[in-house]
């Protein structure tokens, strides 16, 4: 079995952004209650004999877990899992909620990759977007990263938003650029279930950019980033080099395992998966009881495999081997998809890359009405 990665979610935000549906809470009082529950959570499903390559803080906003408790958590890691030498080991840091003493305390604990939740440079959309930080405090926690030591730095960008003009998010990409981050995450903004930005759509308050509109600046953005000899490797996620790709968000993409630690996560090994209640407080009173908070589990039937293999190899510019899908599923993609395979190839989205099953920057786009026409095939 491949080496797993581990992920914690750390679900506490300074304040909701209004499109977020991530869980999170905004009651930090009930951080430490909730990093002894975690702590207990790595202990209770301890297993020396799983190699462990990545780690991954995510959130919520994880910088602001003190960097003692960062420190205390890999420690634990390290004494119940068998944690790579090389490991990558992330935590994503918002401008507005890390310090340049925290910044250095974190790569002193161990933290060699930080994920910057910048979203814009532009401060009228860092308002819509009802971000807590200014393009300066962005700029600023930037050079601060550089300044403590980080070398494998990756920033997140939002783009999409109402008006936007083209010229607006290039100026964004030139402002990331200028750092020469290692790792881009560019998201196209979405609108979902539940969240106050949706409302505030559906109450007309705002009208969405055009689809047409998102189209273009997607595929502006492939172009633009890969004349800069970023490394296009996934639909949202561009890499200066390969070996700056995320480690850990492959683990996603490739069906591997990865164990999930936190209200809300989820886990996935060997055809099943199973995730934690999202809920704080029945997580921390759980395991104060020295029980898991265990939400619902699923064993994946093989066509629930196959569809999710599809789905996630095609995020990925490589896309999926074809010979080794075929043997895993024991299905010839030709005779179950010929004939959409040549109508994508038709359309201009299906990428000739010999032996294997890809999408074009075109077909990245249209991603989820491709997987859904992969799905009606079977």
């Amino acid at each position: 079995m491949a080496p797993a990665g581990l992920y914690f979610h750390i679900p506490f935000c300074k304040q909701k952004c209004p499109y977020c549906d991530f869980y999170s809470v905004t009651r930090q009082d009930r951080l430490p209650a909730f990093l002894a529950a975690l702590q207990q959570e790595i202990r209770r499903r301890a297993d020396r004999a799983m190699a462990v390559d990545t780690v991954y803080f995510g959130g919520g906003t994880p910088s602001l877990c003190p960097p003692d408790a960062v420190a205390d958590l890999l420690a634990l890691v390290r004494t119940h899992f068998h944690l790579r030498a090389d490991a990558e080991i992330t935590l994503e840091a918002n401008p507005g909620a890390v310090s340049a003493e925290d910044l250095e305390r974190l790569r002193a604990a161990g933290v060699n990759r930080l994920n910057i939740g910048v979203q814009s440079f532009r401060d009228a959309a860092l308002r819509f977007l009802g971000r807590i930080h200014d393009r300066a405090e962005a700029l600023a926690v930037i050079e601060e990263a550089r300044a403590a030591g980080f070398d494998n730095i990756g920033l997140d960008l939002i783009y999409g938003l109402p008006a936007q003009k083209a010229s607006d998010w290039r100026a964004d990409l030139e402002q990331a650029l200028s750092w020469t981050p290692e790792h881009l995450s560019c998201y196209i903004l979405t609108f979902e279930t539940g969240t106050p930005m949706t409302r505030a759509l559906q109450a007309g308050r705002f009208q969405p950019l055009e689809e047409e509109r998102v189209a273009e600046l997607f595929e502006a953005t492939a172009l633009f980033l890969a004349g800069q000899g970023y490394d296009h490797y996934e639909i949202s996620n561009f890499a200066r080099t390969p070996d700056y790709r995320s480690r850990h968000n492959l683990k996603y993409w490739h069906f591997e395992p990865y164990l999930g630690f936190g209200p809300a996560a989820h886990s996935y090994r060997q055809g099943t998966r199973w995730w934690n209640l999202a809920d704080l407080d029945i997580y921390c009173r759980s395991l104060a009881q020295d029980r898991l908070p265990e939400g619902g589990r699923e064993e994946l039937s093989r066509e629930q495999q196959v569809l999710e293999a599809l789905l996630l190899g095609l995020r990925l510019k490589a896309g999926f081997a074809i010979a080794s899908f075929e043997q895993r599923f024991d299905l010839s993609v030709q005779d179950t998809f010929g004939r959409l395979l040549n109508q994508l190839a038709e359309e201009g989205c299906l990428a000739e890359i010999p032996g294997r099953c890809a999408l074009t920057v075109r077909g990245m786009r249209y991603h989820d009405s491709i997987s859904a026409r992969f799905a009606a095939e079977l």
